[in-house]
């Protein structure tokens, strides 16, 4: 097989694996209704089922950055895989509250290595000097997992069911967990770099010493964490039970955000590598940009019309999508045998980030209005909450090094 055939082979199917990563993260949005039907939960439940996931994901970024230089990425994600499908079939069974935590926490075990990985491999397969552009249109592909969780599975959920939806979604990864094993190469046949670090311990000394590998860190815990809270879960609730939308239409809101999202992956990518020449800028303006949308939910009432609402969203989906550049960015700080390492390291935070909010926004809402947790002032105050920390996060990005050469 040609070196060009098999590299988009690669691309596309990381990309499938990447979709399903997209999609379980984001599922409990317009199923929510459901979920507190049949498994009996309050707003504080929902809130640490959704995030069940994210922090399964996050510490599983421990030991895939001590061992995706040295293992490679194709049996890592293979093998996690296996676990993410298996999971999906345990959420999807689930008759107690307990037993879909455990179905989401394995879940997210089984994603962790879908996008570190997916990038790991483009940094061998692809050129440098495109590695913004390919990376982006990777993500913007696997995020059409987003889209399918919201108005599609919607309307899944309200034809065969949400337990069947899922099992549904489920046999379709099995099926690409499978093409990852026999398409996936870790290095073209003429690779002439040592491709594994045969010093993983030192990699994460390294990057612990790197002040800006801290700033970039804490940037995406904020700026990602805000965002997919949101789009995880919290704007259901915020459509369906304070703007009175159906959950239809919640859902095609919800969409919005997704479109937003693949637009602006490729579009960012663009911008940085082939006409202004940065990572930096483009990152804090887009940071900057999502503030001022963020800030704009908290003064939305009920009856705003749903086209004004899903401009909004796809703004927000748009400007987040200028943090993909941080990928681009930690990486460009280290050897090409660090990539991996660093690229993990800052996706600990990255996933770290919607677990933490997830839950977080949850317990202040209930804590501070008991008796209106899901009502229009707690709503309120978790925007507040998510505008200030997103400021917090473009001026760390200030902060931080251009590393496009000749910046």
């Amino acid at each position: 097989m040609g070196l060009m055939n098999r590299r988009w082979l690669i691309f596309g199917v990381c990309s499938a694996n990447f979709f399903f990563s997209q999609l379980y993260r984001t599922t409990n949005a317009v199923i929510s209704p459901y979920l507190v039907r049949d498994l009996s939960l309050d707003s504080e439940g929902l809130g640490l089922l959704a995030a069940a996931f994210f922090y399964s994901f996050a510490l599983a970024q421990v030991p895939i950055l001590l061992c995706i230089d040295k293992i490679g990425p194709r049996r890592i994600m293979t093998f996690l895989g296996v676990l993410g499908v298996a999971g999906a079939v345990i959420f999807a069974l689930a008759r107690e509250p307990h037993m879909a935590v455990l179905g989401r926490l394995t879940m997210g075990i089984g994603m962790s290595c879908a996008f570190i990985g997916s990038l790991k491999l483009l940094s061998v397969w692809f050129s440098p000097v495109v590695f913004a552009t390919v990376s982006g249109f990777l993500t913007s592909v696997g995020t059409l997992g987003n889209i399918v969780s919201t108005s599609p599975l919607a309307a899944m959920a309200e034809t065969l069911g949400w337990r069947e939806s899922m099992l549904l979604m489920s046999t379709v990864h099995a099926l690409v967990v499978i093409g990852l094993w026999i398409i996936v190469r870790d290095k073209p046949e003429d690779w002439k770099e040592e491709l594994y670090s045969s010093s993983s311990i030192g990699n994460v000394f390294l990057l612990l010493k790197t002040k800006d590998f801290w700033l970039i860190s804490l940037a995406t815990f904020f700026r990602y964490g805000t965002f997919a809270s949101l789009q995880a879960l919290w704007a259901g609730p915020l459509l369906i039970m304070v703007l009175k939308l159906s959950p239809m239409m919640a859902g095609n809101v919800i969409l919005a955000m997704s479109i937003g999202t693949i637009a602006g992956f490729p579009l960012w990518g663009i911008l940085s590598d082939n006409i202004f020449r940065t990572r930096r800028g483009l990152i804090v303006i887009g940071i900057f940009s999502m503030a001022l949308v963020m800030f704009t939910l908290a003064y939305l009432k009920e009856g705003t019309h749903p086209i004004i609402l899903g401009f909004i969203f796809f703004l927000l989906g748009l400007f987040t999508a200028s943090g993909q550049l941080m990928y681009a960015q930690v990486k460009e700080l280290f050897s090409p045998e660090m990539a991996g390492a660093a690229m993990t390291g800052i996706n600990f935070f990255n996933m770290l980030g919607p677990a933490f909010f997830l839950q977080f926004l949850g317990i202040a809402m209930s804590t501070f209005y008991p008796g209106a947790s899901l009502g229009e002032a707690a709503f309120r105050m978790a925007i507040f909450i998510c505008v200030f920390c997103l400021l917090v996060a473009g001026f760390l990005c200030l902060m931080t090094k251009e590393t496009v050469q000749g910046k």
